[in-house]
């Protein structure tokens, strides 16, 4: 079993630089999967939020970027996976017009869903509509407790989560093989030095199926538990209470080497609504740029002029890479390690 190594609370902590970690430089492999994110705008404003996105943002895809990214999916046929996040996914620019191309040329197309979008106005037809075109939903829900939910999402969110939840269950979700539900868990921002990692991932999808099935006939497909980096809000909240260089030094003390394989970013590239290329959707956050192996700088019609998606050698990490990397690893499609190692 992995073991958790608990580390003093101490300003002056400093942890390695994730590539002298790694035995090897992380490489980058075929592009297979493609994660846009379409924009900031959002409904919620979530606390541990890394892209910071809020009802108050503006920033999203435009028309031209829209359209490369079409040509992007219709030019190259490597590309199996379009995984489509925010902001609020299904609320923003091109949303429809690039599950539309992607779908067209087969690709699986996931939506990354807060649910209660839904009850937004002009949004009650996304779930029939995600139904149509079969989209893998994964949405958010960060607990399966009503009171944990709404102290991270807002008042209500619960409630109008567990509504969708039903709806999409009533269209097939979560039952029809082809019609895939997926949850995402967060762990709650750490408030003090003493830091856990994120709980085990079948063990915590059993209770979240147990008390969903029991209490509301909910059913779905896969729990996906996330940790939390050390970016967006969640870095506001750590650094507000002196508490970002000890977690780093946490997750770093937490190393799993044999993570670094299965990374997502080492197969994917992630887009942003100005049409940037990086490698993961933290680095995007970030602003640490792919580069080729020139170190030039990529975007999506450089991507388009070269003719391949695979102008990246070797991909950009950065401290945060650590809680990708700790314990049974971190995804957007959860923990990358089995507990038994």
């Amino acid at each position: 079993m992995i073991q958790q190594k608990v580390i003093p609370s101490s300003s002056n902590l400093v942890s390695t630089p994730f590539a002298q970690k790694l035995d090897l430089s992380l490489t980058k492999q075929k592009i297979t999967l493609l994660q846009i994110n379409l924009g900031k705008r959002c409904n919620l404003t979530c606390t541990h939020c890394h892209v910071e996105a809020s009802p108050k943002r503006t920033e999203e895809l435009s028309p031209e970027v829209c359209n490369q990214l079409i040509e992007l999916i219709e030019k190259f046929p490597q590309i199996q996976v379009v995984d489509l996040t925010g902001g609020a996914t299904e609320m923003l620019y091109g949303f429809k017009p690039i599950v539309e191309a992607a779908r067209a040329q087969g690709k699986q197309v996931i939506v990354r869903s807060n649910l209660a979008i839904y009850y937004e106005k002009g949004f009650s037809d996304i779930p029939e509509y995600c139904a149509k075109y079969q989209l893998r939903i994964i949405a958010s829900l960060p607990c399966y407790l009503a009171d944990n939910v709404d102290k991270m999402r807002g008042k209500g969110v619960y409630n109008a989560s567990i509504k969708a939840l039903q709806w999409l269950n009533h269209l097939g979700y979560g039952q029809n093989p082809n019609l895939i539900l997926d949850f995402v868990y967060n762990p709650p921002i750490p408030i003090s030095n003493n830091f856990t990692l994120t709980p085990n991932q079948a063990s915590l999808e059993q209770d979240y199926r147990s008390f969903l099935n029991e209490n509301f006939n909910i059913s779905f497909n896969n729990l996906f538990v996330i940790t939390n980096l050390p970016i967006g809000r969640t870095k506001f909240s750590l650094e507000h209470q002196q508490l970002y260089k000890p977690y780093l030094h946490f997750l770093e003390s937490n190393f799993n080497l044999s993570t670094v394989e299965h990374l997502m970013c080492r197969n994917q590239l992630s887009i942003d609504y100005q049409g940037n290329v990086y490698d993961c959707d933290f680095n995007q956050m970030e602003n640490l740029p792919a580069k080729n192996r020139n170190g030039e700088i990529i975007t999506i019609a450089k991507l388009l002029k070269a003719g391949t998606l695979d102008l990246i050698d070797q991909v950009e990490t950065a401290s945060y890479c650590y809680g990708c990397t700790a314990g049974c690893g971190s995804s957007c499609g959860g923990a990358l390690v089995s507990e038994e190692i």
